[in-house]
């Protein structure tokens, strides 16, 4: 098996938490160096890691392949494209971007030097949605009229920290949702219109912290929904077509494991709760009938499996990233949108 040298810029949160551990569980990827701020905290982790303090001492590793940032949104751009520069694969943490004009000079970048460029939009993996993606699939709902997918909590309090900050690619829109509206275009392709409704609901906030969206599909609606302020959330998804409906409470396990300390392929990792499993109603007009969906395994780990087998074996990229400029123009054309108080057609 091909080693493939692997260098992540940032350990904080998402480095330690999203990507370390995830790309460390595939064989072929080795973590060889982590630019941060916090040696300690990375060697404690992974003491066969070499530390750096720039991207620049990472980047002129001749051996270095790949290159994973897990950086401040507004530093994305600026950082893949000297990665990019310096001839290295490059993976992304979400958003790709701040804006859709750095995202599409990075595609053309990477095209022109045909290298990897790709975008972690973990949650394609959650198990939650790749049970949605099945029946979706499958045709269990018949045709989808509504899809409604809602990343609600309960955080009262604004924290101290960037996500949080007026600052360019902070806040709602771009964290939590990135991912929604990644999901619902990977299910359903391009919207033909979008509406927004973004706030900023929280004493204290000062970026967005509710979102709720709206993309048209002509007659089917993808609604989309973010709050703060939910005690107790609804369903985590919530699909209706002409041949049933599916309901799915609660959210993917792969977070918390994560955060506990476990790694993909521990026992039970990625597994939900089977007191979570969806429900599906089918039945034609007076008749009703349940069923329990067990809810698929989830698995970020695919992810940079799929990552290794593009570098080495000539494989697809995972979340290529020309699909993530389409999300980049989409929370820009819903920022314009929430703006203007108008649906916008998206082309």
């Amino acid at each position: 098996m091909r080693i493939v040298k692997t260098g992540l810029v940032g350990y904080g949160f998402s480095g330690s938490t999203f990507h370390a551990p995830v790309l460390a569980s595939v064989p072929g990827l080795k973590l060889s160096a982590v630019v941060t701020s916090q040696p300690e905290k990375v060697k404690a982790a992974w003491p066969e890691a070499e530390t750096v303090s720039t991207p620049e001492e990472l980047l002129a590793d001749p051996e270095l392949e790949l290159v994973v940032l897990a950086t401040p949104n507004q530093t994305h751009a600026g950082l893949a494209e000297r990665a990019l520069a310096a001839g290295k694969h490059v993976v992304v943490d979400k958003p790709f971007t701040v804006t859709a004009e750095e995202a599409d000079r990075l595609v053309r970048l990477a095209d022109e030097r045909g290298l990897v460029l790709s975008v972690y939009q973990n949650r394609r993996w959650d198990g939650d949605f790749l049970t949605v993606k099945r029946l979706v699939e499958e045709g269990r709902l018949g045709k989808v009229f509504t899809y409604e997918s809602h990343f609600d909590r309960f955080r009262p309090e604004v924290r101290d920290r960037w996500r949080e900050q007026n600052l360019p690619g902070s806040g709602m829109l771009y964290d939590l949702g990135s991912h929604l509206i990644d999901q619902a275009v990977h299910l359903f392709g391009a919207p033909e219109t979008v509406y927004a409704d973004l706030i900023d609901q929280r004493d204290g906030a000062e970026t967005t912290d509710y979102v709720h969206l709206v993309l048209g599909y002509g007659r089917m609606r993808a609604i989309l929904h973010i709050g703060s302020i939910v005690r107790q959330p609804g369903p985590r998804f919530l699909l209706h077509g002409d041949k049933g409906s599916f309901v799915k409470y609660g959210l993917d396990s792969q977070e918390e494991s994560l955060k506990q300390g476990l790694r993909p392929g521990a026992p039970g990792f990625g597994e939900d709760d089977p007191a979570q499993d969806g429900r599906l109603y089918t039945g034609d007009g007076e008749t009703v009938a349940e069923e329990t969906v067990k809810t698929e395994r989830g698995a970020y780990s695919v992810y940079y499996d799929a990552i290794y087998e593009a570098l080495t074996g000539g494989g697809p990229v995972p979340v290529p990233a020309a699909e993530a400029a389409v999300t980049m123009r989409l929370i820009e054309t819903a920022a314009r949108s929430s703006r203007e108080g108008r649906v916008l057609p998206f082309g």
